[in-house]
């Protein structure tokens, strides 16, 4: 979409490969999947190298840093939550389901540990998007840069 210092905004199109699969007609991911097929997002890749509006281009994250935050936005809350309720349970309180109250503590505070990494991590660039390289064509594969309306 545009081109800045060191970095340039992408638009991406989602594409769905259920069609590539044998269980597509009675799958309901396939039904939820071809809703948001063709929906577009903006997402800002870091790049050394120099780029024009209209060029295709290859964005990728590394694996490790996608497995990092898969951990992170989901699994650090879950044991959290149970982890307080667990805690929660062994008070002796009448006026209120301390295991509810542990556990909705817990998952509080995985919430604002996630909060607090990603302030933490912003401006880190190797937590941003790259562009890996300069695509010829097939646009299916790779990302375009636009000119913004």
């Amino acid at each position: 979409m545009a081109v800045e210092t060191g970095a340039v905004w992408v638009e991406t199109v989602r594409h769905t490969s259920c069609q590539s699969c044998a269980a597509s007609k009675g799958c309901g991911h396939a039904l939820l999947d071809g809703q948001r097929a063709g929906a577009r997002a903006t997402v800002r890749a870091l790049s050394p190298d120099t780029f024009r509006v209209d060029d295709l281009v290859v964005v990728g994250i590394p694996e490790g840093l996608l497995m990092r935050g898969a951990v992170l936005v989901y699994l650090v809350p879950l044991l959290l939550l149970f982890a307080g309720a667990l805690i929660g349970e062994q008070f002796a309180v009448t006026f209120a389901d301390p295991a509810a109250v542990g556990g909705l503590l817990g998952l509080a505070g995985g919430f604002l540990i996630n909060r607090w990494y990603s302030v933490r991590h912003r401006r880190d660039p190797a937590m941003h998007p790259q562009v890996l390289r300069r695509q010829a064509s097939s646009p299916l594969s790779c990302v375009q840069l636009r000119d913004p309306i």
